[in-house]
């Protein structure tokens, strides 16, 4: 199968090295072109074409929202994801107003962009290999097997990490601790915890006590069948 193509759009040197070794390092995906401007990005999409871009938004002439304004607006066929230490909401909101895919804030372990990076190779494969689409099959494409998270998370979870966090629970596919959780999504241990007890209070996952032979026993989360 061919693989994944992705252009990193960065102006820091020392960050461009980074994310070209977690890229390559994710199996089904390489790195296709680096841009270290907003201009430059746009020219090397409109002529390579890749399947997926990494976007900063702090970039020396025009800003990573106004790239991916534009981006959008010539209709180059190519998906995105924002990676970027901004975090004001303006900014967040719009990114996905113009169709990011997913949103990454600087600094991140390997972990949460191999996840990323892995739900997305779901859905770039799913759309190659399929002509049309049923509703079940376009419910599953945001969080496979047809199963939904539902919309208006509680307070304080954001839905797009909820869903990396699921999507991490079926694909290993067995019962996990908030743990190991953490570190394959790349969160902090505490805050995976509330993401899996929000998804066990729904329903969406199993939980599971698992006795050792000393000490308390260890809460593990299975996604439900």
């Amino acid at each position: 199968m061919p693989q994944i193509e992705v252009v990193i759009v960065e102006d820091d040197p020392m960050v461009v090295e980074v994310n070209k070794g977690f890229v390559n390092a994710v199996p089904g995906f390489k790195v296709a072109g680096v841009a270290r401007s907003g201009k430059e990005a746009i020219e090397m999409i409109r002529e390579a074409v890749p399947d997926l871009v990494l976007l900063d938004i702090f970039l020396p002439d025009i800003d990573g929202v106004a790239t991916l304004q534009e981006i959008r607006r010539i209709g180059l066929p190519t998906d995105v994801i924002v990676v970027t230490a901004a975090q004001d909401a303006e900014t967040i909101q719009n990114v996905f107003r113009y169709g990011a895919i997913d949103y990454i804030i600087k600094p991140f372990k390997f972990n949460r962009l191999k996840s990323a990076l892995n739900c997305y190779a779901t859905l770039h494969n799913r759309f190659k290999r399929q002509s049309y689409m049923n509703q079940a099959e376009i419910d599953s494409l945001s969080l496979s097997r047809g199963q939904q998270i539902e919309e208006g998370v509680p307070k304080g979870l954001n839905e797009i990490t909820l869903k990396q966090v699921y999507l991490y629970l079926l694909k290993e596919g067995t019962a996990l601790s908030a743990e190991e959780v953490a570190e394959g999504v790349g969160l902090a241990r505490v805050t995976a915890r509330r993401y899996l007890d929000y998804l066990e209070k729904t329903g969406k996952v199993i939980l599971e006590l698992q006795y050792g032979s000393v000490g308390r026993p260890v809460n593990r989360y299975r996604p439900v069948e």
